[in-house]
């Protein structure tokens, strides 16, 4: 349907123009240190997002500890899944101006401080300033870079990179849910996440792995990937004034703060020239000033960047699938967090403890959720197939089985929805790839940021809404099915919006071509 980004017709990508001579492939695009990178990411993966599918073990326990209801107890987790994703849009600010590299290492630091600190929680609400907000944000700082540097050093090979590195997620799931259950029981809760915290510390070495790519490799991959775009798009015969009033970025602005930046740092490299003969307090002085002057820079060209991207004339949001995409996001991800916050109580509530002592049913979606992400990465690659509908086909089967949950009260039952969950959910490894065919290389941190600040929204609200929904009517029931029909409002948002976009865009071309 829509596989890429000239087919709804939008391009966010750079407009440089790239000759007619073959442009030699950087050997670290597709291969190299990209496969570190995905190595990194994966860790990554584990790390935080298994973590927080596994904190189901942890909710059980500060129920018992701390005597409060269900919907205040799973603020806790909430907080800090939603956090990890809404602080996206300010993290794209932090990518912009510092890197990858360097936030993801403050990200590790301050994510391991987070579970160190909640050890020694006295209440719920000390939980959630220490685990939810604090955590969360560092999860948050390391979580976007770690894709963000994926989509960097991958081009032919996009949806299988991403979806060998989030399976992460899947593998964290199943390694945490054992590791907080084992430490939990021969430590207590306390000193579980205390060792947890310590484990976290292994962040600030992925980070150490996110070696940004040099400027000359960066306008290489830019360079080949609108040559392929440019190519593309006068097959499809796509007018430049159709693509510019679909929102493209202008790049005379960027192009004048260039110059103004040049002329500020060449003052400062004219004065220090000139004071070449001065006493050396006066040039280490200028140094100094130098120093700043460059840092000053780069924070300024961060801020334009991301400031254009948000808040500009033809910002993201004049991008009218990504706003779909946007809505979408707003529904989805509870959809996925509510299960593993509340399948422990179910079970428990369907006197189904033995039999997911022997097997845990989140273990079941996380085993075959790191198989879903590998093979929808795969088959999303081929050239025949559109990862637009890939994406589609797999929300739909997601979304059917979160309404048919609540009907399953067998272990039999319960898995094989819940193994459907976990091939389907399969599709966050396409997320990604999807975004940057909406909005280009170049601006996937900030629009990547801004579709997990939706998810953490939705994650953030979700399982409170199920424990409060659980608490009036003593049954999950609802909860699923209340989800289930807002995920489908927002799948509805994503099938109609392309259609009325294509429609007119055809119609626009119609007139073109009768003028």
């Amino acid at each position: 349907m829509y596989a890429s980004r000239e087919d709804i017709g939008y391009d966010f990508g750079d407009d440089s123009k790239v000759g007619s001579k073959p442009i030699k492939p950087n050997p670290n695009i597709d291969g190299g240190w990209a496969w570190m990178i995905v190595l990194s990411s994966f860790l990554v993966h584990i790390l935080i997002m298994g973590s927080q599918m596994a904190l189901g073990i942890l909710n059980m326990e500060w129920l018992e500890e701390f005597n409060q209801s269900r919907g205040l107890t799973a603020w806790v987790s909430s907080l800090s899944m939603g956090i990890t994703l809404i602080v996206g849009p300010f993290i794209g600010l932090f990518i912009s101006m510092c890197g990858c590299r360097t936030t993801a290492i403050i990200g590790g630091i301050l994510n391991a401080l987070g579970w160190i600190l909640s050890a020694y929680a006295s209440n719920v609400h000390y939980l959630f300033l220490t685990f939810g907000v604090t955590a969360g944000i560092g999860s948050g700082m390391v979580y976007l870079p770690a894709v963000v540097m994926v989509g960097q050093y991958f081009q032919n090979r996009r949806a299988l990179a991403q979806g060998l590195s989030t399976t992460g997620t899947g593998f964290g799931a199943f390694l945490m849910t054992a590791l907080l259950k084992y430490l939990c029981t021969e430590f207590g809760w306390r000193n579980a996440m205390f060792i947890q915290g310590a484990i976290s510390l292994n962040l600030c070495v992925c980070g150490a792995l996110m070696r940004p790519l040099s400027p000359k490799e960066l306008h290489e991959k830019y360079a080949v990937e609108n040559d392929s775009e440019e190519n593309r798009a006068k097959a499809l015969s796509h007018s430049t004034e159709t693509i510019k009033s679909n929102g493209v970025l202008s790049e005379e602005s960027e192009k004048k703060e260039e110059a103004a930046n040049e002329e500020v740092l060449g003052s400062v490299q004219h004065i220090e020239i000139g004071g070449k003969s001065g006493s050396g307090r006066s040039m280490y002085g200028l140094r100094l000033f130098k120093t700043v002057s460059q840092l000053t820079v780069t924070v300024r060209k961060g801020f334009a960047l991301w400031y254009s991207s948000y808040f500009g004339a033809a910002s993201l949001f004049t991008n009218r699938v990504f706003v779909a995409f946007i809505i979408w996001a707003l529904f989805a991800y509870s959809s996925f967090v509510i299960p593993f916050i509340h399948l422990p109580e179910i079970v428990k509530q369907y006197k189904l403890s033995r039999q997911d002592n022997v097997f845990p049913l989140t273990s079941i979606i996380a085993i075959v959720h790191i198989f879903g992400k590998v093979i929808l990465g795969i088959i999303s690659d081929l050239p025949c197939i559109s990862t637009w509908n890939v994406f589609l086909m797999a929300n739909f089967t997601l979304v059917t089985c979160i309404l048919t949950l609540p009907l399953m009260q067998t272990y039999i039952g319960l898995a094989v929805v819940c193994a459907l969950i976990g091939f389907s959910s399969g599709y966050f490894s396409l997320m990604p790839v999807v975004t940057e065919d909406l909005v280009g290389t170049k601006h996937l941190a900030n629009a990547y940021g801004i579709i997990i600040c939706a998810n953490g929204i939705s994650a953030l609200f979700g399982p409170p809404f199920a424990g409060w929904i659980y608490d009036i009517t003593q049954k999950y029931d609802f909860s699923f099915y209340i989800a289930g029909l807002l995920y489908m409002v927002g799948i509805i948002f994503l099938l109609i919006q392309p259609c009325i976009q294509k429609k007119q865009s055809r119609d626009k071309s119609t007139e073109e071509a009768q003028v």
